[in-house]
């Protein structure tokens, strides 16, 4: 689907360490100065599943494939960007293009990193970033402003359009001046469109990641630092994720066998990047339905609330144009039973039509006429 992810924050808040890890190999410059990330890094990174897992075991397939998430390193921001200080024109454009935010924020204390305001602050971090999204944001739309001011002058529909928008972008203009975020703003539908070609940095749904040092894993309930971050997710209804950038770090150089037992000294069930994973991939509005069979076993990505027949198109275009029917099992069904004709007999397979809307763990088959 192309959808992906932006890593952002101040400079050396752990960024590129995770993304590195994200990716299981240093495909990113982690260096101890500014702007070590100059164009941004991207990377596709499986998405962990369970159930895709369970199904393989099952089916033993030729070939097993996870569906995917793209994330995108992005230069640090520094105080300024807005106007163009430290990469900041850079960065700003690499945030515009992509779907939804990822908020580094740093909370580990390290004298041999420095930090780029002198001291570890969480929430003065996340300020920093959100105020010169805003600011340039706020530029976006004073400029449509001006614009759709000039239109509103003319005659009929096309100036009535105008004025409807001007009163929009004024609404919003009040609102960032008052520090709300674009994605906080109680708008409308048909008042988010007027916004939709301005393709706003702040009107990106976000994700907390609150980076710390192994010694604060398991302390979110006490740490200050951690607290700091909770609050601040918890007071957007924004997810946050705990994660040690150098752990993680760690992990992904291990076998299985050592990266569990390591996992087990922790306190940890599974890394903090697939927690990240899975936190990014609801962030997006994003549900998974499965293909199975002796070829191969796959996972497939859809938005929530897609059809039968659009899931059918991500698997090839001729699918959704020729689309007749969907047979339909749970994948739990699937598993307990073992086999399709099992679900068959006992009633769990369903065949849907058109106006089905797939859910979470739909095990699909479809049938088409092209």
């Amino acid at each position: 689907m192309g959808l992906s992810i932006g890593i952002v924050g101040l400079p050396n808040v752990g960024k590129s360490t995770l993304f590195n890890a994200l990716l299981g190999a240093a495909q990113a410059a982690a260096a101890n100065y500014p702007f070590c990330t100059i164009e941004p890094n991207v990377g596709v990174v499986p998405v962990p599943d369970a159930r895709l897992e369970a199904l393989a075991a099952l089916f033993q397939p030729k070939k097993k494939t996870p569906t995917t998430l793209e994330f995108v390193d992005i230069a640090g921001l520094v105080a300024g960007a807005s106007k163009g200080e430290g990469l900041g024109n850079q960065f700003l454009a690499n945030i515009r293009e992509v779907d939804a935010v990822a908020h580094v924020l740093r909370c580990f204390e390290d004298p041999d990193v420095v930090h780029v305001a002198g001291k570890v602050d969480p929430r003065g971090d996340r300020e920093v970033v959100e105020t010169e999204l805003m600011l340039k944001d706020l530029e976006s739309v004073e400029k449509k402003r001006e614009r759709s001011l000039k239109n509103a002058k003319a005659p009929g529909k096309p100036g009535e359009l105008a004025k409807h928008e001007v009163a929009v972008l004024d609404k919003v203009k009040a609102g960032l001046d008052a520090g709300v975020p674009v994605r906080r703003q109680a708008l409308g539908e048909e008042e988010r469109a007027v916004l939709k070609d301005l393709f706003l940095l702040t009107s990106k749904p976000v994700l907390y990641i609150a980076n710390v040092d192994e010694s604060q894993l398991g302390k979110e309930s006490s740490d200050p630092h951690i607290l700091a971050v909770k609050a601040l997710a918890d007071a957007e209804g924004a997810p946050m994720v705990e994660i040690s950038g150098k752990v993680e770090s760690e992990l992904v150089a291990l076998s299985a066998a050592e990266r569990e037992e390591y996992l087990q000294s922790l306190g940890l069930e599974e890394p903090g990047l697939d927690r990240l994973v899975h936190a990014g991939y609801r962030l997006l509005g994003l549900v998974t339905f499965l293909t199975a069979g002796e070829d191969e076993c796959r996972a497939w990505t859809v938005r929530k609330g897609a059809t039968a027949p659009q899931a059918a198109g991500v698997i090839h275009t001729d699918f959704e144009k020729g689309f007749i029917k969907a047979e339909v099992i749970r994948v739990e069904d699937l598993l307990e039973l073992k086999t399709e004709a099992a679900c068959r007999e006992k009633g769990k397979l369903r065949i849907e039509g058109k106006d089905y809307v797939v859910q979470d763990g739909d095990v699909m088959h479809f049938r088409f006429n092209v």
